[in-house]
């Protein structure tokens, strides 16, 4: 039934039972680590723990876009965190983010490594290292980062919001699908209003602003996301399908998006980045037919 409910919650809540769907088993009220397990160093000088998640995507799709500016401070190891499996409660990844999220990101190109967490802080914190992608004139700046966070505020709703209850939720609760894709709409909606009148979100240029609402928006109009592109009617919004095609040409933009992914085509699928060359040799069907 849509609107009703044998539930009447008590006055404490406790946690007695795994809740969460698919993620149920690594679900849980706490924080901090679960298991003593040291983080992997390469030989770069940023060392990106993380998965090929739209939050993962968004600073693989900017290191990989520094890096054919030509800024080689920007090369980088990619270690693969499978959430699934619990590896973000590691202590060696708590300490890089308390919050036990991906991606997280070390810098240990000065005398003392700088820990970034929250994929929203990477992007900007890389954009200011290497001067690329975030304007410096104060309007265009604030344009900018206007968007970014309006993507940290707004993407749970898409994320832990529709796609929760829409794919993974263990039942189909309609007064929850609704109401998320009702505010996911409206969403998409905000941007199609934006990208009428400018090519980027920010103005002129490609900024971390379209680095950060690419994967979770450009993903989900271009049938990527949760199965749900007829649902949502995303043919409606034709000018974030013009600007999602335009970033998904970008060849920084395809790449970033294999590293660490574990899903789709093998050809897709970067489980580790540690050189340039691995997009080349090291994508699963590579070492599936090297076997």
């Amino acid at each position: 039934m849509s609107g009703s409910s044998d539930y009447t919650p008590p006055k404490v809540w406790t946690w007695n039972k795994a809740n969460g769907g698919q993620f149920a088993s690594i679900n849980r009220p706490i924080s901090g680590p679960t298991h003593d397990k040291e983080l992997p160093v390469g030989r770069h000088p940023l060392q990106l723990y993380s998965l090929g998640t739209p939050n993962g995507q968004k600073v693989t799709i900017m290191l990989e876009e520094l890096l054919a500016l030509g800024h080689e401070g920007a090369e980088y190891d990619a270690w693969l965190i499978k959430i699934g499996d619990g590896d973000q409660f590691g202590s060696g990844f708590v300490a890089v983010n308390p919050n036990s999220k991906i991606p997280a990101l070390m810098d240990r190109s000065g005398p003392k490594p700088i820990r970034v967490f929250e994929s929203g802080a990477i992007l900007t914190y890389l954009a200011e290292k290497f001067g690329a992608f975030l304007p410096t004139e104060p309007s265009a700046r604030a344009e900018c980062l206007s968007w970014l966070f309006w993507q940290m505020g707004s993407a749970p709703y898409l994320g832990g919001g529709f796609g929760h209850f829409y794919a993974y939720a263990p039942t189909k609760i309609e007064y929850a699908i609704d109401r998320f894709a009702m505010e996911v709409k409206r969403q998409l909606d905000v941007l199609d209003r934006r990208l009428a009148e400018s090519e980027y979100l920010a103005g002129s240029e490609y900024t971390i602003a379209d680095i950060a609402v690419w994967p979770w928006y450009g993903g989900l109009v271009k049938g990527w996301a949760y199965g749900a592109a007829e649902f949502l009617q995303v043919e409606d919004y034709k000018n974030v399908l013009r600007w999602a095609d335009a970033i998904y040409s970008r060849p920084a933009v395809q790449r970033g998006r294999m590293v660490n992914r574990l899903s789709g085509e093998p050809s897709s699928q970067l489980h580790e980045r540690h050189d340039a060359s691995d997009f080349d040799t090291r994508t699963q069907d590579k070492l599936a037919a090297a076997e």
